[in-house]
């Protein structure tokens, strides 16, 4: 997906994510302890947060300031409006532009970096909020997809403490079954990783649509163990599953191996 796209999703969740938190009181069962308000600061933070970056195009986070939570009557126009500015400085800024990222890759120190996790921040949040609501709906395939590929190249392994493709103990395929989408993570010499985006055999394999792939991915999908793995994986027609075939404990250590707060 190019910037525009991203900016498209992120204006689209964006909405349907302060539509779907009428309930502030609402458990978020993806973020054990907060309520629905909780996700509604959340989410405004870390749009100001990286707002903030690409508009000051800020080298590092060094002085960040970060605003006060208003009270709840407050505080879903604080996020809408923080949404409508994020957009604009995201919308006006050269997607090279140079700011900084956490990215270990300097190639990724720019704020097509920000307009691309900021869509795939929001939509998955928004997913958490719809869900806390009882009125899920599907993320966008093709966000899913690329939101796969977004978590496979900067946050596998991020917080687990261990050496990531020692902990996971083989390779792993996964394949979206409703939009192109393949990647292939093998173990390195390291003890981290190598994807490839390609069909090819693992010890695993994960297969579903992109977006419970990325459910899956972000620990919000379980995974439903089948039987051996075949050569080839044509269709998957599956609702709300992710599929897991080979081993199923390679592939269950990996999911496992993220653990973000």
């Amino acid at each position: 997906m190019d910037p525009q796209q991203h900016l498209e999703a992120l204006a689209r969740d964006g909405r349907s994510f302060a539509a779907a938190c009428a309930d502030f009181s609402a458990p978020v069962a993806a973020c054990p302890g907060w309520t629905t308000a909780d996700l509604v600061w959340h989410l405004a933070e870390v749009h100001h947060f990286w707002r903030t970056v690409v508009a000051q195009r800020l080298g590092a986070p060094d002085g960040y300031e970060q605003p006060a939570r208003p009270g709840d009557d407050d505080l879903l126009a604080c996020y809408r409006d923080g949404l409508d500015e994020t957009l604009a400085v995201l919308r006006a800024a050269d997607p090279a532009q140079p700011n900084w990222t956490w990215s270990a890759d300097p190639a990724d120190h720019t704020a097509g970096f920000v307009i691309r996790r900021m869509a795939h921040e929001t939509a998955v949040h928004c997913w958490d909020a719809q869900d806390a609501a009882g009125d899920l709906r599907p993320i966008d395939a093709e966000l899913a997809s690329d939101g796969i590929d977004e978590f496979l190249s900067h946050f596998l392994g991020a917080g687990s403490g261990a050496e990531p493709g020692r902990s996971v103990g083989g390779s792993v395929h996964l394949h979206c079954g409703d939009v192109p989408g393949e990647w292939t993570v093998r173990p390195d010499a390291d003890g981290g990783f190598v994807v490839t985006r390609e069909h090819a055999k693992g010890d695993a394999a994960i297969r579903g649509a992109a977006g419970d792939i990325l459910l899956a991915l972000w620990r919000r999908r379980p995974l439903n163990t089948l039987g051996p793995v075949g050569d080839t994986v044509d269709t998957v027609d599956t609702v709300d599953t992710v599929e897991v075939v080979g081993d199923a404990a390679v592939a269950e250590r990996f999911v496992a191996l993220t653990r973000l707060e």
